[in-house]
């Protein structure tokens, strides 16, 4: 096999059936992992890896494959059936499994696919551990000898897995609240959450109207979901509703829609439930966590109610790191990746979901006026095909940038980094006069442009 990274942003993805999302390569990863989870958490018992998908036709193909490798290796393999992303992290955990694996390729089309892995804590695997299965991929450097007879693992069928994380997402909401008297629109993006997230809202009493939980293996995320939420708006002004929800194909992302048929990214719940936090005396360190994307507008609101902002790199990984690390229990991305750290590991739909509502029964205000919180500023965002990478402090560009920043300060920000996947490198630049902003943005674009083009 060619030498090639396996590993992205976020886990392996690629187009299924293509290296490295077909079969005879993620037999090798399913082995990789067990060699793995035995020399990293250093113990001789059986490896248990939980396997849950999303409903993609390509899944249970990819299923197999990664079962055939655990179990070649003396693996036991617990399958969780169609399930969205952060209920696979939720049930490693609570299985006291060694690893969980995802197969998702959350908000992309049906023909790619993909795999997230999980800690036996619950969290995505760190970098070196990718690095380590890569390696052992390429070499097919794996646990010798390989078990026969009865030391050969197996493939079981978690009971009722579902139904093990609706009653964990219900306890997530406050005890003596319910969704009565609110009429919701939920659309399911024909993925994962398409069982889960209807018994969710319906066994707490609210009004629900629900969009594209028919999946056909082909019609995930197929111009609705997170992404597309065009047709949920419409839906939420003919049918009067109090709110829309918008999950992606593996509902780890939430995006709303208010009662005037505003979409509500994850700024928007950051800076709702931010604020709540904080008043309640429940946001740690009174900080919250997101990344270089989110709007300066929430950098502005958070600064007058005097919360903390810490920004990441672009990545719910990355802002889970740095809660972890620092001792935070809430952050997320703009588009629409919130992580509760108090509920579970990982982004969680649902949980958002149920928190923004929590949020919206107590104060006895609709989405729309709790939004006002926050008024977003115009951002402009250039991308610029680059020929190589030099480091952004080695180009005469980079003086202007510093002056663009300075020409800014407390009004705005400017963003440049380059693209992780692509030659390109992104100009992204906000404040409050959009005109001025333009200007900015396209004077540092073609200084980029001349050095790099």
């Amino acid at each position: 096999m060619k030498s090639k990274k396996l590993f992205g942003t976020d886990g392996i993805r690629g187009v299924a059936n293509v290296f490295p999302i077909e079969p005879l390569t993620l037999v090798k990863v399913g082995k990789a992992m067990v060699t793995l989870l035995r020399e990293e958490l250093n113990h001789t018992k059986t490896i248990k890896v939980v396997i849950g998908r999303d409903t993609r036709i390509s899944g249970p193909m990819i299923e197999s494959a990664l079962s055939a490798g655990i179990c070649s290796q003396g693996g036991l393999v617990r399958l969780a059936g169609e399930i969205p992303t952060p209920g696979v992290a939720f049930i490693t955990f609570g299985m006291r499994a060694d690893a969980g694996i995802v197969i998702s390729a959350s908000h992309n089309s049906y023909q790619d696919n993909g795999i997230k892995i999980f800690s036996p804590e619950g969290y995505k695997i760190p970098d070196d551990w990718e690095r380590k299965i890569e390696a052992m991929v390429e070499t097919q450097n794996f646990s010798e000898p390989a078990p026969t007879g009865a030391k050969v693992g197996e493939a079981e069928q978690i009971a009722d897995a579902s139904g093990r994380y609706v009653e964990f997402l219900k306890n997530t909401f406050p005890k003596k609240q319910t969704l009565k008297g609110l009429k919701i629109v939920l659309d399911c993006a024909h993925g994962a959450a398409y069982k889960v997230a209807p018994l969710v809202f319906e066994e707490l009493d609210a009004d629900l109207i629900i969009l594209n939980n028919e999946p056909n293996g082909k019609n995930i995320n197929d111009r609705c979901g997170a992404l597309h939420p065009e047709r949920l708006q419409k839906v939420v002004l003919e049918e009067k509703a109090d709110i829309g929800i918008a999950l992606d194909g593996d509902a780890d992302r939430l995006i709303l829609v208010d009662e005037k048929g505003e979409v509500r990214d994850g700024d928007f719940v950051m800076a709702i439930c931010g604020l709540e936090l904080s008043r309640k005396g429940k946001l740690s360190k009174n900080t919250v966590v997101s990344t270089q994307m989110s709007n300066f507008g929430l950098e502005q609101l958070f600064h007058r109610e005097k919360i903390g902002l810490i920004r990441t790199d672009v990545g719910d990984r990355y802002v889970v790191e740095a809660m972890r690390q620092q001792g935070y229990n809430f952050g997320g991305e703009q588009c629409g990746h919130l992580v509760f750290l108090d509920f579970n590991s990982t982004g969680d739909g649902l949980v958002s979901a149920l928190q923004l509502l929590a949020v919206l029964q107590r104060n006895g205000k609709s989405l729309y006026e709790l939004s006002q919180v926050m008024h977003k500023v115009p951002q402009v965002l250039l991308n610029i095909s680059v020929s190589h990478k030099s480091p952004l402090e080695s180009l005469k560009a980079y003086e202007k940038i510093q002056a663009v920043q300075q020409k800014l300060l407390h009004r705005g920000r400017i963003l440049v980094r380059y693209s992780g996947t692509e030659n390109l490198v992104r100009v992204m630049v906000e404040g409050e006069c959009l005109k001025e902003i333009e200007l900015l943005a396209l004077d540092v674009a073609e200084s980029l442009k001349r050095e790099l083009g």
